[in-house]
């Protein structure tokens, strides 16, 4: 019997037994190898499913091996390790339709095929669900990876590393020789630092209150710690609106703040128009550092097998399905980088 992490109503999670459907047309059945235990699940629990319609299968970092594929799926087969992502363009908005498929707010989703046993249709997380045994996905959500990256750290490409590292190169275009900071060194943050190590910054500065992060954040590639002036990027993975005011005012001229972190609700920033005029500043808001799965998880998963890319060093625990309840409190606490499950 397949099992996943459900959350059943608000404020209410934990294992369910699960039933899945075959997949459909364009559509992968994939066994889990492994889930990281992102923040953004986190949220939906908080926030009463975050938009999601409830039940959610929660999960949506994860990597496994395709088992099953529906009609037309060309892409992948049986047996291949795939990475999950949770953004695959739809490739018929007007963002898509107009050639920048990095902006598509509708992403590609499967037919809610899981289901609590006995019971009904399940939402995934992130058009995930990856907090379970198996579960189904659109096919253009299921990228092909290298069988030698192990797969507690193929599955962190699929949302903290590419959203990190992607905000860095994508959303950000941080140039050779730039001077950054990076507010918040959780695991997205500390991809900024990689990506930014990546881009060939010079100065990257990680701003944390945890002194355990800016520890991880030096092994990983920042140069400094602490806030700095006149920067190149700032990018702001906290999201609260002193994190926002804090970025923009370590701002130099013609300087970019990025906002990466997940709103609060509530949360109202103040911005100076004077400061904003005067410095010309920029201000881009990622959405998962705009990342396109199919052609940038291979390459992360190249960086990774290279060396240019520290995966390791961010698994700070592998844990069951069981485990989640206590992975999300060990989060909050910043006593991990990141859980993954190993259903």
């Amino acid at each position: 019997m397949d099992r996943g992490i459900v959350l059943s109503a608000p404020g209410r999670f934990g294992p369910e037994e699960l039933e899945l459907d075959e997949p459909g047309p364009g559509e992968v059945l994939v066994r889990i190898e492994a889930s990281g235990v992102c923040h953004s699940d986190l949220h939906i629990v908080e926030h009463d499913g975050w938009g999601h319609r409830l039940p959610v299968l929660l999960g949506h970092e994860g990597a496994g091996i395709v088992e099953a594929v529906g009609d037309g799926v060309s892409t992948v087969e049986p047996g291949q390790r795939v990475v999950l992502g949770w953004r695959p363009p739809c490739g018929e908005c007007r963002w898509c339709t107009r050639g920048d498929p990095r902006r598509c707010r509708t992403p590609a989703r499967a037919r809610r095929r899981v289901r609590v046993a006995g019971g009904e249709a399940l939402t995934g997380a992130l058009q995930m669900g990856t907090f379970a045994t198996r579960t189904v996905v659109h096919e253009r959500a299921a990228v092909r990876v290298p069988d030698e990256l192990p797969a507690e750290q193929a599955c962190l490409i699929g949302c903290a590393v590419a959203t990190g590292v992607m905000s860095a190169l994508e959303t950000g275009k941080v140039w050779e020789g730039a001077h950054v900071a990076v507010i918040g060194c959780g695991a997205v943050g500390l991809s900024v630092i990689q990506g930014c190590r990546i881009a060939g910054a010079e100065e990257i500065r990680a701003v944390d209150l945890d002194e355990r992060k800016l520890e991880a954040a030096r092994r990983l590639g920042a140069t400094d710690v602490g806030e700095g002036e006149g920067l190149d990027f700032v990018f702001d993975v906290v999201g609260l609106a002193a994190t926002v005011e804090s970025g923009l005012a370590m701002l130099g001229h013609a300087g970019t703040l990025v906002y990466v972190g997940l709103p609060r609700p509530g949360q109202i920033a103040q911005v100076g128009l004077e400061q904003l005029f005067g410095k010309r500043a920029t201000i881009r808001v990622s959405h998962g550092g705009d990342h396109l799965p199919a052609e940038d998880f291979p390459r992360l998963a190249a960086w990774a097998l290279d060396g240019r890319l520290d995966l390791a060093a961010m698994v700070s625990r592998v844990i069951g399905l069981d485990d989640v309840p206590e992975a999300f409190e060990e989060m909050k606490r910043g006593d991990v980088i990141r859980s993954v499950v190993r259903p």
